[in-house]
C-alpha cells in the first residue's frame, strides 16, 4: 500500500547557533588531532553524539576530568561551573571553550547578583548541565526549582532575584513570576531565556497548524525538546515525539496525509532529513 505522504521539514528547526559553534569547534580539532575529549554529551542528541564519537570524540565526566593531564578538553555550549576551570588549570588541560555566549552572559549576571549578596532563585531543570554551571556561580547557594509546586513548602526570603535556564518556556517563566509576586514576595525577574528558543516557540505555533500530523524529532535528554514538543502538541494535538526514524510505522499515518517535521535546538538537520526519507518511502 502506498501512502503518498506530503512531507515538509520546518526550515526554522535544527541546531541553534550555540550548538553549531560547539560542533564546528569539535570537528576542526578532530580533523587536526584525530581525537578530542568532551566534558559531557556535546549536544543532547544521541544520534549526533554517536556521529562525532565515530570521528574520535571522547565523552568524559567530571570524575574523569580530574584524572586527565595535558590534554585538550571541549566545554560544550551548556557552559561549566568555575570549579571545572580550576581543575583544568591545575592539570595543565587546554580548555576549548564552546560555551554559548547567551549562557556565559547569564553566568556573569548571576555571579554579579551573588557578589551583590542578592538571594537567587533559578527556574531550571535539576541536574541539567547548564543549571549546574549557573549554580556554580553562587557556590551552589542559589535555589533551583523546575516547578512552582516545589516552592510551596520552601522557606523563601522576602526579596529575591529570579533567573531562568536559557531553554525554558517564556510563558511559564512569566506565570511563575506573577504567581510569586501574588504570594507577596518582592521579585526582581530577569528573563534570561534565549531568543532563538522563544522565537522558535512562535515559529512552531504557525508551522504545526498546516499539517494533519507533526513528527517532532528530539533527543530524550533535551530540555528544550520537551518545551517545544509541548508547544507543538498544544497547537496540533496529532504530534508524535520520536528520537530516530525507526520509531515510525506506516500505521501512524493515513494515505495522503500532510506531515510536518520539526525539532529541538539540539536536533541535527540530517536527522530530520532521514525522517523525511523514511516517510516518503511509505
Amino acid at each position: 500500500m502506498s501512502y503518498n505522504l506530503q512531507v515538509t521539514i520546518d526550515s526554522n528547526s535544527g541546531f541553534c547557533f550555540g550548538v553549531v559553534y560547539a560542533i564546528d569547534m569539535a570537528e576542526e580539532i578532530l580533523d587536526e588531532d584525530g581525537y578530542l575529549y568532551c566534558l559531557g554529551d556535546i549536544v543532547h542528541n544521541d544520534e549526533e553524539v554517536e556521529r562525532l564519537k565515530a570521528r574520535g570524540l571522547r565523552i568524559i565526566d567530571h570524575d574523569a576530568l580530574k584524572e586527565l593531564h595535558g590534554e585538550k578538553v571541549l566545554i560544550r555550549a551548556h557552559g561549566e561551573a568555575p570549579e571545572t576551570y580550576r581543575i583544568a588549570l591545575s592539570n595543565n588541560i587546554t580548555l576549548i571553550d564552546a560555551s554559548c555566549p547567551v549562557v556565559l552572559k547569564l553566568q556573569n549576571r548571576i555571579k554579579t547578583s551573588y557578589e551583590d549578596q542578592e538571594q537567587i532563585l533559578i527556574f531550571g531543570k535539576h541536574g541539567h548541565a547548564e543549571v549546574i554551571g549557573l549554580q556554580g556561580q553562587t557556590n551552589n547557594d542559589a535555589l533551583v526549582f523546575q516547578d512552582i509546586a516545589e516552592l510551596d513548602n520552601a522557606v523563601l526570603p522576602q526579596k529575591f532575584t529570579l533567573y531562568s535556564q536559557t531553554t525554558k518556556s517564556t510563558d511559564k517563566f512569566y506565570q511563575i513570576k506573577d504567581e510569586l509576586i501574588s504570594r507577596g514576595y518582592e521579585v526582581t525577574a530577569n528573563d534570561t531565556i534565549c531568543r532563538q528558543v522563544s522565537n522558535r516557540d512562535e515559529e512552531l505555533r504557525k508551522f504545526v497548524v498546516n499539517f494533519n500530523k507533526i513528527i517532532f524529532v528530539s533527543g530524550k535528554k533535551s530540555s528544550n525538546g520537551k518545551v517545544l514538543y509541548e508547544v507543538c502538541k498544544k497547537y496540533n494535538p496529532d504530534t508524535h515525539f520520536i528520537s530516530q526514524p525507526d520509531e515510525l510505522t506506516p500505521e501512524m499515518f493515513n494515505p495522503g496525509d500532510k506531515v510536518g517535521i520539526c525539532g529541538a535546538t539540539s536536533t541535527p538537520m540530517w536527522l530530520m532529513e532521514k525522517v523525511k526519507k523514511t516517510l516518503e518511502a511509505y
